[in-house]
C-alpha cells in the first residue's frame, strides 16, 4: 500500500531457541475459537446510491467450545442469520453480530442475510464525468462497514463474489473470473472465485465503467496457478489512450520478483484505476490506484512495483497482528527499490536507498519516538509512517548486508513458502535468516526494530606525513543509545582511488580508530560509500 502522504552449530541452536521462545508469545488470532475457511459473498448495487443487499455465507470452523459466533459488521442491518439452513438466534449490537451456534458439527454454514447504505469500506461515489462507482477499501478493519466478517488479518479465507448490477458496470473481484450472465432488466451477474486465502482487508470488488486494457500473459513458467499471469489494466474510458504506460514494464516487474521469492500466487492480476483513501491499495490479485495516477498521467513503475510486491508479502503471507505491518509494508518499499536496481542499475539503486535513508532521518514522530514493531498504536491509520514503509525497508537492506547475497534470499524463499497462504509475525522471519546464515540474530531484530531511532556517527580525521596513514577516530552519541554495526570507511586519494576500511562499533559507548595506509593526504573520506547503514553520519578533519 502507498499512503497517499507517501509516494547449525551450538550457538545456533541457542539462538533459535530463543526464537522459538518468543514465537510463543506471538499475538493470538483476533477470535481464536473460530476460522472462516471460506466466503460466498452475494452483493445487490442499485443503479446509483450507496443502498445494498447482501448476503455473505461463511464456511466456519470452531477450535474450541464457545457457543456464540462473533462477527464484525457496522452500520447495516441484519435480515436473518442462518446456520446450516437453519434460522438461530442472534443479537446484533453497534458493532458486531452474536450468533448463537450449536455445539455440533465443528464445521458449519453460517448464512447472514444484510442490507442499508453503506459508510465506508465500499467507496460509493460518482467519478469526474458523473458516473457512479463503487470501490472496495477495506485497510485496515474497515471491511466490517459492508461484509460480515472476522475483520481482522489474522483469519485468512478463500472467497466468492457474486455481484449483481447495471449491466454497464464493469465488475472485477479477487480470483479468476467465473461467469457473466445477463438478468434481465439491464443487469448482470458477475462471479469471480479467489481460490487462496487472503485477510478480509483484501476481498474487494470494483463496479465501474471501466474498460479494459489487456497486457497479455506475462511471466511465463513463474506462476503458480497456470503457466503464465495474466494481467491487464482497466480504467475509465477516457483514459484509455494512457495506457499502457508504465504497465508496459508489469510483465517484467512480476517475473523479477518471481524469480527471486517464489512463483506468483494468485489466479491474475489486474491493475485498475480506482476510488481509495490511498495511492495505490494491493488487493489480491487485483491492485487499485489512485485515479489521479491516471488522469494526470503520473503512474510510475515504482508505484506498480510496491503493489505488485505485495502480493507475496502481504497478501501471500500476511502479518498476524498490525503491530507487525512492516512485514508488509517494510517488504514493498524494499521490493520495489530492488526493481529499481533491476531496471535502472547499481547507482539508481544506491540513489534510492539514500533517499529511503534521507527520509527515514528526517521523521521527528514516528522514528523518533516509536519502534517499528509498535505494539502499543492502536489507530491503525498512525501505522502507516516512516518506520513500516522506509525504516522496515533499509532494515531489511542491512539485513541482507549482515548476512549475505545467498542467505538472505535462501531465507526470503523458506519464509515465503512455509508462511505461504497464512500468517507470519517478525520471529518468524528471524528464524528463517538464522536458519539460512547460521547466525544469532536477536540482537539484529532487537536493536533496529524493537527500539525507537537510528545511530548517529561522528569520524574525524587526520593525515600522518611521517607515517604515511591517515588515522580515523568513530563516535556514537548516546540519543537513541549504542549500536553494534560495521561501518565501512572510504579514504579517497589524489587519484580517486579509493581505499576502504571497515569500523565495527559495539552497543557499548566508546570510540573505535581505524588506519588506512595512503601515499598522500587524502582527498576526501566518506562515511558508508555504499549506502548500507541507516544513520545519521558526519565526518570532518581534525
Amino acid at each position: 500500500m502507498i499512503a497517499v502522504r507517501h509516494l547449525v552449530t551450538a550457538a545456533l541452536c541457542a539462538g533459535i531457541a530463543a526464537t522459538s521462545a518468543l514465537q510463543a508469545q506471538s499475538p493470538r488470532p483476533y477470535r481464536p475459537d473460530f476460522d472462516v475457511a471460506d466466503y460466498a459473498l452475494t452483493l445487490d448495487l442499485p443503479d446509483s446510491g450507496a443502498t445494498i443487499h447482501g448476503n455473505a455465507t461463511l464456511t466456519v470452523s470452531r477450535a474450541g467450545k464457545a457457543d456464540t459466533l462473533v462477527l464484525d459488521l457496522l452500520d447495516l442491518g441484519v435480515n436473518a442469520v442462518t446456520v446450516d439452513g437453519h434460522a438461530v438466534k442472534f443479537n446484533r449490537t453497534a458493532e458486531t453480530i452474536r450468533i448463537s451456534v450449536p455445539s455440533r458439527p465443528k464445521t458449519m454454514l453460517v448464512s447472514v442475510d444484510y442490507s442499508g447504505a453503506v459508510k465506508d469500506g465500499l467507496i460509493v461515489r460518482r467519478d469526474s464525468a458523473g458516473r457512479w462507482t463503487y470501490f472496495g477499501d477495506n485497510w485496515p478493519n474497515r471491511a466490517r462497514h459492508w461484509i460480515p466478517s472476522i475483520d481482522h488479518p489474522s483469519d485468512k479465507a478463500t472467497v466468492t463474489w457474486r455481484v449483481r448490477a447495471p449491466s454497464s458496470r464493469t465488475v472485477v473481484a479477487n480470483g479468476r473470473l467465473i461467469s457473466s450472465k445477463p438478468l434481465g432488466g439491464d443487469r448482470t451477474e458477475t462471479v469471480w472465485r479467489e481460490a487462496r486465502p487472503i485477510p478480509v482487508y483484501l476481498m474487494v470488488i470494483a463496479a465501474a465503467p471501466l474498460v479494459m486494457y489487456d497486457l497479455g500473459e506475462t511471466a511465463c513458467g513463474l506462476a503458480e496457478r497456470q503457466r503464465c499471469v495474466p494481467q491487464m489494466v482497466y480504467v475509465a474510458p477516457e483514459q484509455r489512450s494512457f495506457l499502457p504506460g508504465p504497465f508496459a514494464r508489469a510483465g517484467e516487474i512480476v517475473g523479477f520478483f518471481a524469480s527471486l521469492v517464489g512463483p506468483f500466487p494468485y489466479e491474475k492480476l489486474a491493475h485498475l484505476q480506482s476510488a481509495t483513501r490511498f495511492g495505490g491499495m494491493e488487493n489480491a490479485s487485483e491492485i487499485f490506484y489512485a485515479d489521479a495516477g491516471f488522469r494526470r498521467g503520473t503512474m510510475t513503475d515504482a508505484l506498480i512495483a510496491h503493489e505488485t510486491a505485495h502480493q507475496w508479502f502481504g497478501d501471500a503471507v500476511t502479518e498476524r497482528d498490525w503491530s507487525h505491518l512492516w512485514l508488509s509494508e517494510g517488504f514493498a518499499t524494499y521490493f520495489a527499490a530492488l526493481w529499481r536496481r533491476a531496471a535502472s542499475g547499481d547507482s539508481a539503486f544506491r540513489a534510492n536507498m539514500a533517499a529511503i535513508r534521507a527520509t527515514v532521518l528526517a521523521d521527528s514522530t514516528a522514528v523518533t519516538h516509536r519502534p517499528v514493531i509498535d505494539s502499543t498504536e492502536t489507530n491503525y491509520l498512525a501505522l502507516l509512517n516512516r518506520n513500516s514503509y522506509e525504516k522496515g525497508g533499509f532494515v531489511l537492506h542491512m539485513l541482507r548486508k549482515q548476512v549475505g547475497e545467498r542467505a538472505f534470499y535462501e531465507a526470503l524463499r523458506g519464509y515465503y513458502v512455509r508462511h505461504k497462504g497464512a500468517t507470519a509475525v517478525t520471529d518468524d522471519l528471524q528464524a528463517e535468516m538464522e536458519r539460512a546464515s547460521k547466525q544469532r540474530l536477536q540482537w539484529f531484530f532487537d536493536q533496529w526494530l524493537r527500539r525507537p531511532g537510528y545511530p548517529t556517527v561522528t569520524a574525524t580525521w587526520a593525515y600522518d606525513a611521517a607515517t604515511h596513514e591517515t588515522s580515523i577516530t568513530v563516535r556514537q552519541d548516546s540519543r537513541f543509545g549504542a549500536y553494534q554495526f560495521p561501518l565501512t570507511i572510504a579514504v579517497v586519494d589524489s587519484t580517486g582511488a579509493s581505499h576502504r576500511a571497515v569500523a565495527q562499533l559495539s552497543a557499548t559507548a566508546g570510540a573505535v580508530q581505524v588506519r588506512v595506509p595512503l601515499s598522500t593526504a587524502p582527498s576526501a573520506v566518506v562515511l558508508d560509500p555504499d549506502v548500507e547503514l541507516l544513520a545519521a553520519l558526519h565526518v570532518s578533519p581534525r
